[in-house]
């Protein structure tokens, strides 16, 4: 009886991806797109097109760049066959959304109410987080275990992702919690309630701590394409917002390093192990 259960455990974990996953994937897409076209296309028009007037434009296009690398994500989960390739990335976003959600409470009166894309937000915000976390579980069941012949990251490179991913984490959260502690350092003006949007931003990098405890390049992949997408975005936004900049800051420059190095470093990363690749994923 033990060994029957354990035959049917093992045909279950075949890391599939499940069909509703895909369908919440499909769902969520066209919400993105939205959302990325009037903050980045038209970034100072958010008090008559978005859920809240947002007087800085780079802070609108940082947003935009985050939904989209949500499309890109999504749409390749649309296409995965092998569950581990996205679970991390499913965590960030539940992280995400949930901290856009408690923000959306703690600044209601900021928000246009008499708006559609107010309730669009709130019920996106106050939803995604349980239905994301649900997918994550359902699909948890059926993790398979490593195989022996994956390509894997060096014991170096998984832990300067994994740093990466911390620090990331540690200024998404400070940024969240001590919002009006940060605002006078920025390198571009925000509110208290921008100040929490972009610490929201900085928390999906936590998806980088996976590599620490697992340094297979399947797992990191769509990730590290995610994060050129999102880089990519942001340094176009910051040279079409350019005036919003305090170059007096110390900050502006060190962001702007940060985010040259990461993407460099992602870059790096990806060519190297793709020529690596031994087996397609």
């Amino acid at each position: 009886m033990a060994r029957t259960g354990s035959v049917l455990a093992t045909s279950r974990a075949d890391d599939r991806v499940l069909p509703f996953t895909k369908a919440l994937s499909a769902v969520i897409v066209p919400f993105l797109v939205l959302a990325f076209v009037v903050l980045y296309v038209f970034p100072g028009q958010t008090a008559r097109l978005f859920a809240w007037p947002i007087a800085s434009t780079m802070t609108s296009m940082t947003l935009a760049s985050a939904y989209l690398g949500g499309v890109y994500f999504f749409l390749r989960v649309l296409r995965l066959r092998r569950w581990h390739m996205a679970s991390t990335g499913f965590v960030a976003v539940a992280l995400f959304a949930s901290l856009l959600g408690v923000a959306t409470i703690l600044h209601w009166p900021v928000f246009s109410h008499d708006t559609v894309a107010f309730w669009l937000w709130a019920a996106l915000y106050w939803s995604t987080p349980f239905l994301v976390v649900g997918a994550w579980l359902a699909n948890r069941r059926y993790a398979a275990p490593p195989e022996d012949d994956e390509p894997r990251l060096s014991r170096g490179a998984a832990r300067v992702v994994g740093v990466v991913g911390l620090l990331a984490l540690v200024q998404g959260v400070t940024l969240f919690v001590a919002p009006t502690l940060m605002i006078p350092y920025w390198p571009w003006p925000l509110t208290p309630l921008t100040a929490q949007v972009i610490g929201a931003i900085f928390c999906l990098g936590c998806a980088g701590l996976v590599s620490l405890r697992d340094n297979r390049w399947s797992t990191i992949e769509l990730l590290v394409q995610v994060a050129m997408v999102m880089i990519v975005s942001i340094m176009v936004a910051a040279i079409r917002a350019a005036g919003e900049f305090d170059p007096r800051r110390v900050l502006t420059w060190l962001l702007l390093a940060g985010f040259v190095l990461v993407l460099l470093g992602c870059l790096w990363l990806w060519l190297t192990m793709t020529r690596r690749r031994r087996v397609p994923a």
